[in-house]
């Protein structure tokens, strides 16, 4: 069992601390050249990061990445400081107004305070008035669009599966799987047509369709498409590794196709 750190610290101290690597005069040469813009890339590993501790069950180090995340608030938050647009205190302050909120089935009167009856709310009750309460928001922002505020910078089959499951609550949808599987059948049709061709262009075009026909499919049998991608990808590396210990490491540029297909196929066999 991990033990405690002898020194506990606070989120106070956190924000004394990312106030001091800013400070002009004494801070981290560092961390005074950083901007919005230079540490969103940080951020996206950071979260990164923790998505893979998560998905290793490496509840171990799950703390200290969400530590790291943490930390890229804190950085965001000193940068609104120092800019008179916002502080930590306003990010904690505005999040926990937007959740009160949106769970008025937990907090009937919209405080900390307020509590619900003992009866359990539906699941099905509890997301219609979740969408409800976002498409509010969206349109108080001046977001009339149905798809407008999905950011871009979201990783390509997430953003694919939000776009969907958007445009699906206003009736946007395929009524049953199987309408589903018949278009990414006629996705690939049409991607072999263009193969055949040899029109580039078309050819990226048609797999970038079959790819978010393939998200589609997902959504409708409830699997979370970018979950299915690094599962499949965490196999494919743990058989190749196991063809490459077969092949006998470097020598595995001496194979021929069909003797890495056997290795393959062994490997296969033996899961």
């Amino acid at each position: 069992m991990n033990k405690m750190p002898a020194n506990k610290y606070s989120i106070d101290d956190l924000i004394y601390l990312m106030k001091r690597l800013r400070d002009p005069l004494t801070g981290c040469p560092w961390d005074l050249k950083q901007n919005y813009q230079s540490i969103a890339s940080h951020t996206l590993e950071e979260v990164y990061e923790v998505v893979d501790a998560i998905e290793r069950d490496d509840l171990e180090h799950l703390s200290e990445e969400l530590g790291d995340l943490l930390f890229q608030i804190i950085f965001y938050s000193q940068l609104g400081k120092e800019q008179g647009r916002f502080d930590f205190d306003q990010i904690t302050s505005k999040i926990t107004e937007k959740l009160l909120r949106r769970h008025p089935h937990v907090f009937p009167d919209g405080t900390l305070e307020s509590v619900r009856d003992a009866d359990v709310a539906e699941v099905g009750d509890i997301k219609k008035v979740w969408e409800s309460l976002k498409k509010q928001e969206r349109s108080e922002k001046g977001e009339i669009k149905v798809l407008d505020d999905i950011p871009l910078a979201m990783p390509a089959l997430s953003r694919a599966t939000k776009l969907q499951k958007r445009a699906a609550s206003v009736g946007f949808d395929w009524p049953t799987t199987a309408g589903v599987i018949e278009k990414v059948k006629e996705e690939i049709d049409e991607l072999e047509a263009e193969i055949s061709i040899g029109n580039s262009a078309a050819i990226t075009e048609e797999l970038g369709d079959l790819l978010f026909s393939c998200v589609n499919l997902a959504r409708h049998l409830e699997v979370n498409p970018e979950t299915a991608m690094r599962a499949a990808n965490a196999k494919f590396k743990r058989r190749f590794d196991k063809v490459e210990t077969l092949a006998g490491g470097a020598k595995i540029q001496k194979l021929s196709t069909s003797e890495l297909e056997l290795l393959w196929n062994k490997v296969k066999q033996s899961e």
